[in-house]
């Protein structure tokens, strides 16, 4: 007879008891099972390399780039002309360590660092600025580079040589000769240019007394650096001044060429509007200074036909 704990179990007694053995024995058999799979994992715990203490992350100092070298064109238009002088002259410094022979950014340098009354002369005379005058122009027309135009911007005490107000007076110097030229030639005024270099040439006199044909190729290499700096209106007006004076002025370079073609149009453009407005003569007047510098102008020379042929009929009534 089969006794659990002691006491013996009938026939349905021992199926019950069975039973309990049986579900005692799966209840074992799933423990030892999980006693497995924790063991398991502690075994591979145990063996993988232990985490090392948690510390603040060291991040590497990125490398420092060196300063790009600038050309000297992008130091003389991105900071000389927009008046960051500072930076223009760190900028030529560290350009003149690479390039010590370099003349123009040597007289680019003095030109920023010297004495301006030193280099052009305390005897100054007076400029109202007209439209289209820029420093570059000035110093262009009166003393004979535009590339002095920094030096006339600070002997008028400009902080921003891009910036002039129409009406504005500028002290012009009465002559660059005799002490600005010395000081130009010896060098003096600013030590920074390296030692045993050249120093800059002496700066050109005033233009005296132009005949019109070279007044109008001055004019006209004016336009040409007006354009440059983005003021075209003005470029349009002193290219207009330079034909006035030479109707036959040929273009020299693809901005005069596309200049003159500009202006042309625009004369054309303006003669129409009168033509339409029955004001004949001024509108045959444009379209003749069109065809003086352009004699191939086809427009000009068909609308001028069409006017002088309605001008005509207009006389018969």
């Amino acid at each position: 007879m089969l006794k659990v704990q002691g006491y013996p179990v009938g026939g349905s007694g021992r199926k019950r008891a069975t039973t309990i053995i049986l579900f005692a024995a799966m209840l074992g058999l799933a423990g030892c099972a999980q006693m497995k799979a924790l063991k398991s994992k502690m075994a591979g715990q145990s063996t993988s390399s232990p985490s090392a203490p948690t510390t603040d992350t060291v991040v590497e100092p990125a490398s420092v780039e060196a300063p790009r070298e600038s050309s000297l064109a992008a130091i003389v238009n991105g900071d000389l002309q927009q008046g960051h002088y500072a930076t223009g002259e760190k900028a030529l410094r560290q350009y003149l360590r690479q390039h010590p022979n370099d003349r123009s950014a040597q007289a680019m340098l003095r030109q920023l660092t010297g004495d301006p009354v030193q280099i052009l002369g305390s005897p100054a005379r007076t400029h109202v600025v007209q439209a289209g005058d820029s420093y570059s122009t000035l110093a262009a027309r009166y003393l004979g580079d535009a590339n002095l135009f920094l030096v006339l911007a600070r002997y008028n005490g400009s902080t921003n040589p891009s910036v002039l107000r129409v009406g504005q007076t500028l002290r012009l110097p009465a002559s660059v000769k005799g002490a600005a030229s010395q000081e130009a030639t010896a060098g003096g005024g600013s030590s920074d240019a390296p030692s045993g270099t050249e120093v800059a040439a002496p700066l050109a006199a005033a233009p005296v007394a132009e005949a019109p044909s070279v007044k109008a190729v001055r004019l006209q290499k004016e336009s040409v650096t007006l354009l440059a700096q983005g003021q075209k209106t003005q470029a349009l007006a002193r290219l207009d001044e330079a034909l006035n004076l030479d109707p036959k002025l040929k273009p020299v370079g693809t901005e005069a060429t596309s200049l003159r073609t500009q202006l042309l149009a625009s004369y054309h453009e303006r003669a129409i509007v009168l033509y339409r407005d029955q004001q004949l003569d001024p509108a045959i007047a444009l379209w003749d200074r069109v065809l003086a510098i352009d004699p191939s102008y086809e427009p000009a020379m068909i609308y001028r036909t069409r006017a002088l042929e309605l001008k005509q009929r207009l006389k018969q009534f």
